[in-house]
């Protein structure tokens, strides 16, 4: 019998994010690289691997990762909502007020909410989104 594969998505900025996981030995593969190799910072990491050290599940799954847009900041924030997902996929049969759930762990840290914030547009007149020219009075 084949392992039950379970998918999440995650957008953070202009990345997007799609999450395959399977039951394994807690191997984390992103665009066919591993993480600590793809991702140059070990925060960035250690941050995308949060969902997982909540719910203690570390060891637990293999993670497929292909990501896209945006840079690494936005994509290790797009990586870690999709595994938050993929996370909430595979615990949906479990009561959702009971203290072991994953949804009621992973709420509690933040870990659902998506970060809807984005680049701001450039306005007319203006040499960035708020940015004035100088002012000169004479």
């Amino acid at each position: 019998m084949a392992n039950k594969v379970y998918q999440g998505t995650g957008h953070r900025k202009s990345s997007i994010a799609k999450v395959t996981m399977v039951s394994g030995k807690g191997k984390i593969t992103v665009n066919g690289r591993d993480v600590n190799e793809y991702f140059p910072f070990p925060t960035l990491v250690m941050d995308l691997k949060q969902p997982l050290t909540y719910t203690n599940t570390e060891d637990k799954f293999d993670i497929e990762v292909s990501v896209k847009g945006g840079g690494f900041s936005g994509q290790a924030g797009a990586v870690r909502l999709g595994i938050t997902r993929a996370l909430l996929e595979y615990d949906k049969n479990t009561d959702p007020t009971s203290d072991s759930s994953f949804r009621k762990i992973l709420k509690a840290k933040g870990m659902i909410t998506r970060d809807s914030r984005i680049k701001e547009r450039k306005k007319p007149g203006l040499k960035k989104a708020r940015k004035a020219p100088q002012f000169s009075k004479r």
